[in-house]
């Protein structure tokens, strides 16, 4: 299986992000299967870092292998094929307590997006019930990320190439 992940940098040995609270599933490396998304994720970086001063900034996409059936039997995965109360019980807990942590090797869900995360805020501030969230959320288009959250997790990505995105 292929996976991309977009940054500003070729990102040839994926470490653990534990930086920032907020992300999805947590701390962790993220990637998607989908090409187009890590390429829009690292324009977006690009113009990010720009706006920061890092007027050399560049926007890279790095694409890695895994061999998913391997994975599976040796690592802990939680998958979310959709959304559910599950996936925002978790992406809940991992966006408003960065003491949380839970037992999966490998994430793979829906992505918060901005829509989506707005919906989040709302639950998170009370102005919208769970499940209203859940049904609001089945009519949006979301993206697909892949999050690995454990150092083990991380040698399963062979790294293959890189390359520079252009706007």
């Amino acid at each position: 299986m292929k996976l991309y992940h977009g940054s500003t940098v070729v990102v040839d040995a994926p470490q653990i992000i534990r930086s920032a609270i907020g992300r999805d599933f947590g701390f962790g490396f993220y990637t998607t299967d989908i090409k187009e998304q890590a390429e829009r994720w690292a324009l977006r970086r690009k113009r990010t870092a720009s706006r920061n001063g890092a007027t050399d900034a560049q926007a890279v996409v790095s694409v890695y292998e895994i061999d998913i059936d391997a994975a599976r039997k040796e690592l802990s995965f939680k998958d979310f094929p959709a959304a559910s109360m599950d996936w925002l019980e978790l992406i809940l807990s991992c966006r408003s307590n960065k003491d949380f942590t839970h037992s999966f090797d490998v994430v793979t869900g829906k992505i918060a997006n901005d829509s989506v995360g707005e919906t989040v805020s709302y639950v998170l501030a009370g102005i919208m019930r769970k499940d209203d969230a859940i049904e609001r959320l089945k009519f949006q288009q979301i993206n697909n990320q892949l999050a690995f959250c454990s150092e083990h997790s991380l040698s399963f990505l062979k790294h293959v190439s890189s390359y520079i995105v252009e706007e």
